[in-house]
């Protein structure tokens, strides 16, 4: 599911997120740069990394990834309201089945800066969960043939991977959810929030989508889909490669990988942001591309 939070503050403010401890194993980090590195997490290494964010990272970037669609529709034929009523069952009954592969997540402050943690190079995190069984699972053949090529060691990940529960635990006390001082940033990113969305409460996603835009004002007060902000940008067309290209934005890392387009969407971002909204994009807030839109804002 794409992607990460980003700071968009009129002042220090913004930086008001709790000190918060964020634990996880981290089992190797990729080099990437001469300043920058992914860390990629495994839950059952020896090696133990906790991550302390202070005030000066409060914003996310989220990439949330299952990378499989088994339902091109909702399945049973039913009445639908409207298209986006038709798009959200869809993807209800993909969340609802499917399980989450892998989540990026890149800190940053209002100028796009990721944190060090005190080490000489800035950092982003791949997390990859243990509960996808490739052998038991349902899964979209392309979709997993696509991430096993990007390197994605799913035999790996099931023996020694993060437990989801125990991070879905980290995540609700690390202070980044359910304040709206810490700004999530996304790329088409319905299907993103659906998984965090179902990770947070350990429950499918709610039947209709007014209550599954209520989770996503609490847990998520402030957000931005990529997706939708370019629908504002003339010029601006294609996916998360495609804009970044367009924008000069270069990427880091493995095209698919979590941690490497959680950062190409900050990244991104931060350039359209300061490009075509003058750094001011907060009146498209709160819109997730697909569902239920009205002139532009939240129809719920």
């Amino acid at each position: 599911m794409k992607h990460l939070p980003v700071p968009v503050s009129h002042s220090h403010s913004f930086y008001n997120v709790a000190d918060s401890v964020f634990t996880h194993y981290c089992s190797f980090s990729n080099s990437l740069s001469n300043s920058l590195f992914i860390c990629k997490t495994l839950s059952k290494e020896t090696s133990r990394k906790f991550l302390i964010f202070h005030r000066n990272s409060p914003l996310l970037v989220l990439v949330p990834d299952s990378h499989s669609i088994i339902f091109a529709s909702p399945g049973p034929q039913g009445t639908f309201k409207n298209v986006f009523d038709y798009n959200y069952q869809t993807l209800k009954a993909n969340v609802d089945l499917l399980k989450l592969i892998q989540m990026g997540l890149t800190f940053s402050d209002e100028n796009g800066n990721q944190p060090t943690c005190g080490t000489d190079k800035h950092c982003v995190w791949q997390f990859n969960f243990c509960e996808f069984n490739p052998n038991e699972d349902v899964y979209a053949n392309d979709s997993i043939e696509l991430l096993s090529q990007s390197g994605i060691d799913f035999i790996k990940n099931f023996e020694m991977g993060v437990d989801a529960n125990r991070f879905s635990e980290l995540l609700m006390s690390s202070g980044i959810v359910l304040n709206d001082s810490v700004h999530w940033v996304t790329f088409h990113s319905g299907y993103d929030f659906g998984y965090l969305l179902k990770l947070l409460t350990c429950k499918n996603l709610p039947d209709t989508q007014v209550e599954f835009f209520k989770l996503i004002k609490l847990y998520f007060p402030v957000l931005y889909d990529i997706k939708h902000l370019m629908k504002f940008c003339n010029s601006l067309h294609g996916g998360l490669n495609k804009l970044a290209e367009l924008l000069e934005v270069e990427r880091i890392g493995i095209c698919h990988q979590a941690g490497s387009d959680s950062l190409l969407t900050s990244c991104t971002f931060m350039k359209l942001k300061e490009n075509f909204f003058n750094g001011s994009p907060e009146k498209y807030a709160g819109v997730l591309y697909g569902l239920g839109v009205e002139n532009g804002q939240n129809a719920y």
